[in-house]
């Protein structure tokens, strides 16, 4: 079956981006000139995605007007002849198929997705962590498409991070069948450095199929009372083969302080209008 879905957990309190996050949601932050999530829908829908589901909070209602039409601002621009501002304007409202589900608490990726699951129905669907921001020739969330369409299985995507990371994430054990191209036999969620299996680390960008939400119905709350996808893909392993990709491109973890500072310089770095003028600023900084 072809991926036509994708949700967005956003849900979030967005601590670490305090105060900047006490009265706006956390994927609402620019990252030049355009807010977080808006990055990963462009994502999706250059995969070939149809409809996203964004699984929003109490506070989100910015994220639902950012994607909708905006009438004032649409006849305010045209009367001004700001006619590329209007495209850049309507195009995020064009864009894609958007529905919205409210999840009341905050408890943890695998709920949130439970939340949606009449919405996803019974079929495969991708899922996006809004704060990795990943810049790459051939969308992350595509090639981890390729591997499903041949393997027909729940693919993740994996990278490599620093020994002192791992507990910072979901860590896979695992086989290398192909390039990059890992079979999984377990998963430990946020282990210490000295009993992590690998470290490959589980980042944001899944291809995952519908029996997963029965499994996570079975998943027990954590430590925090959150129910964790990781834990009910270390289940659903039980069942079915679960692949690893490590996608090519590199990854930026605007869910912290210093990622989204890294990110904000190097995608202002590329930019046709910016990026000669920022890089001169920089060069003029005595680091």
């Amino acid at each position: 079956m072809k991926v036509k879905k994708a949700a967005f957990p956003a849900a979030g309190l967005g601590t670490r981006f305090l105060p900047a996050t006490k009265a706006q949601p956390k994927e609402m932050l620019p990252l030049v000139d355009k807010p977080l999530i808006q990055y990963g829908v462009e994502e999706a829908l250059a995969a070939g995605i149809e409809n996203i589901i964004i699984i929003t909070g109490r506070g989100k209602n910015s994220i639902e007007d950012h994607f909708d039409v905006s009438y004032e601002l649409e006849k305010i621009l045209e009367q001004r002849g700001e006619t590329e501002l209007l495209k850049t304007v309507k195009n995020i409202s064009d864009m894609i198929n958007l529905a919205y589900v409210r999840q009341k608490e905050a408890l943890g990726i695998g709920h949130a997705l439970l939340t949606a699951r009449e919405l996803i129905g019974n079929e495969p669907f991708a899922c996006f962590l809004g704060d990795d921001i990943i810049d790459s020739e051939v969308p992350c969330i595509q090639q981890l498409l390729n591997v499903f369409y041949e393997k027909q299985h729940p693919v993740v995507a994996i990278e490599e991070v620093a020994p002192d990371e791992v507990s910072s994430y979901g860590i896979i054990a695992g086989k290398e069948i192909a390039d990059g191209l890992y079979e999984i036999h377990d998963m430990v969620e946020k282990p210490a450095a000295d009993k992590a299996p690998s470290n490959l680390a589980i980042i944001g960008r899944y291809v995952l199929t519908p029996d997963l939400f029965d499994v996570l119905m079975q998943v027990g709350k954590d430590a925090k009372g959150e129910i964790q996808l990781t834990n009910g893909l270390k289940l659903l392993l039980k069942q079915r083969p679960i692949f690893g990709y490590k996608f090519k491109g590199t990854r930026y973890d605007a869910g912290n302080k210093l990622g989204f500072l890294k990110a904000t310089v190097e995608f202002a770095l590329k930019r046709k209008d910016l990026g000669d003028a920022f890089r001169r600023y920089l060069l003029t900084l005595q680091l």
